[in-house]
């Protein structure tokens, strides 16, 4: 009974074998099909005439998702210190944010903040600057002035703002107390603490939550086109409208989005293979 106690004890000692990664099959395969559908674009007359027309949107899309995410990634940030701070009030703000924001679906708030939020952000702006109105020195601002992509960049950055928030705390949270504790010994500020130790450590920790939902902002910026902003779904809604060809049209938007988001998780897992051989040195 004991030699086999002995047994089972070095057994469960011994190192787990590394799992050898995978051939990426699925990548050839979609390769493939991307390849494929590339020619296949280039030869047919009607999918070309597709992809020029719905091509015009990606620089919309990329503008807008790329924007969006780094304003939301400052504010994000902004509510992860302020969730971790000394100050109960302070705390039970951003934890209130974040709830109420995570709770609304992305479409709602959309909506809200452009039928909602921005004219009552207008009629602020006119209220305040009343003073200035009635010396003739401004103009009154106008709802209609307010342009929709800006909008809805709002409506994004504000509802990736919470997911990102619990993405950065977690992180922050994740860095070994023992070393703070040393940059304090060494004379280190709080400032100077959270850009050396903290947020470096924290970034090999978020990034791939992090890329995640960058990938979801690219797929989720097509909601903007509800509000008639002319990015590649919006684009191709009226191409096919007009021409009543909605295969050929949707099967050219989901190539075009999944050039994208597949070429941001190809580049980020890179990314994150070259954060893990840094951390081996």
């Amino acid at each position: 009974m004991v030699p086999r106690l002995q047994a089972r004890a070095v057994t469960s000692a011994r190192p787990s074998r590394a799992v050898k990664p995978d051939f990426p099959w699925w990548l050839v395969v979609a390769g493939t099909i991307a390849i494929a559908l590339g020619i296949a674009i280039l030869v047919s007359p009607i999918y070309g005439q597709v992809f020029a027309t719905v091509s015009q949107g990606i620089w919309i899309t990329v503008w807008v998702s790329l924007l969006a995410f780094c304003l939301a990634s400052v504010l994000g940030l902004a509510f992860a210190v302020m969730s971790l701070s000394d100050h109960i009030a302070i705390r039970q703000a951003a934890r209130f944010y974040v709830e109420v924001v995570r709770g609304v679906p992305l479409l709602v708030l959309l909506f809200y903040i452009a039928f909602v939020g921005a004219p009552a952000l207008v009629a602020l702006w006119n209220f305040l600057s009343q003073p200035l109105q009635s010396a003739g020195l401004i103009e009154p601002a106008l709802v209609r002035d307010f342009s929709l992509l800006w909008r809805a960049i709002i409506a994004l950055m504000l509802a990736y703002a919470a997911f990102l928030a619990e993405i950065f705390r977690a992180g922050i949270q994740a860095v070994d107390k023992g070393q703070i504790e040393a940059a304090k010994a060494l004379g280190l500020k709080r400032l100077q603490r959270f850009r050396l130790i903290v947020m470096p450590q924290a970034i090999r920790t978020i990034l791939p939550p992090y890329g995640n939902d960058f990938i979801s902002m690219v797929k989720d910026s097509s909601l903007v086109s509800v509000l008639g902003v002319v990015d590649v779904t919006q684009l191709g809604k009226v191409y096919a409208s007009g021409s009543f060809r909605f295969f050929e049209t949707y099967s050219v938007v989901a190539y075009i989005y999944l050039l994208l988001t597949i070429s941001l998780s190809l580049a980020l897992r890179w990314i994150e293979r070259r954060l893990g051989r840094s951390d081996r040195r």
